[in-house]
């Protein structure tokens, strides 16, 4: 089995170089100064018990690679590039090769399923930051992250149980599970908040004052409220935490800036698009589709995008911005 690692940032380079080290076959796709730091250096991989720099194989594009059975590809770039993406494996790749979606929200395993035979979610819990080109931070121990994966929308195959073993073997805490997409609908629930990190600053979310608790909360009920609506099993954030609990503590790194949430880095890299719409924005369609209010999710999409546009960095809106865009909306 050949790993292709489409989107090799900080969670894709870091699973990427974990299995190399594990004797897997990888290839990792990037774009831009990353990926020439890595083509001219190698990855220089940060973790809490010390650095390494691993030879890594890395292209620009998937029509580099000559695809063959045996081939898997991991998708782990975020929602907003998985279209393009998605384009050229099925011009390259073709519709067998087997997809892992293993990014945040939950549509990408939709995209993809509509275009390719064998789709596959991954739930990635992984504290890893990427704001330097060629190099990475992997912040958990005694794991790197928790990647339990399974076929979408349901069931576990010998490809994916494969996939398994192998990541378990590179050191990740990795089951096959059959209901992979009620975890990633839990996670969901968490990732609604990273662009509050991003807007508002990191200090902001992690110091949570009453004010941002609140909004937070109105979020996850306005995302529970839809979930049951639309009949969508989810776990519960306690279950997904207490997997993660079993994965890793966030360790410090010497010399390395504790990233936020992947939104707080793409604003921090100053990146032309951000994952919103895919997070905030599921739950906003899902209100839609059944009737259900969604003003707190609607006031954080809506910012993030004008804050995008104006060209602002992370740290440049206050909750009390968002808060009162939000009670507008829920005037309408």
């Amino acid at each position: 089995m050949r790993y292709i690692i489409y989107g090799a940032g900080g969670i894709g380079a870091g699973i990427g170089a974990l299995l190399q080290q594990a004797g897997c076959d990888v290839v990792l796709i990037a774009r831009g100064n990353h990926l020439t730091a890595m083509q001219d250096h190698g990855l220089l991989v940060r973790r809490p018990g010390g650095e390494q720099r691993v030879a890594v194989r890395a292209v620009g594009h998937p029509s580099e690679l000559d695809f063959a059975e045996g081939d898997v590809v991991l998708l782990t770039m975020k929602g907003q590039d998985t279209s393009g993406a998605l384009d050229d494996l099925e011009r390259c790749a073709g519709p067998e090769t087997p997809i892992i979606c293993g990014q945040n929200g939950v549509a990408n395993e939709r995209s993809a399923a509509r275009r390719f035979l064998n789709v596959y979610g991954m739930l990635v819990v992984m504290p890893a930051t990427f704001l330097v080109p060629g190099e990475i931070a992997l912040f958990g121990a005694p794991k790197p992250g928790l990647l339990d994966s399974g076929r979408f929308p349901n069931g576990v195959d010998e490809t994916i149980s494969q996939v398994c073993a192998d990541l378990s073997a590179a050191g990740f805490n990795a089951r096959p599970d059959p209901n992979v997409m009620r975890l990633k609908y839990g996670k969901l629930l968490d990732n609604l908040g990273n662009a509050v990190g991003a807007l508002c600053g990191e200090a902001a979310l992690r110091s949570a004052g009453d004010e941002v608790r609140a909004f937070m909360r109105r979020m996850r009920d306005e995302a529970t409220a839809c979930y049951e609506a639309a009949e969508i099993d989810y776990a519960p954030r306690a279950e997904v935490g207490e997997r993660r609990a079993a994965t890793f503590s966030a360790g410090d790194i010497p010399g390395v800036e504790r990233g936020g949430s992947s939104t707080w880095q793409s604003f921090r890299r100053g990146l032309p698009a951000i994952e919103t719409d895919w997070l905030n924005g599921e739950i906003v369609l899902l209100g839609l589709e059944h009737g259900v209010p969604t003003p707190a999710n609607r006031a954080l999409q809506l910012t993030a995008k004008r804050t995008l546009r104006a060209g602002l960095g992370d740290g440049a809106v206050s909750i009390e911005e968002i808060v009162a865009l939000e009670e507008r909306l829920t005037e309408y």
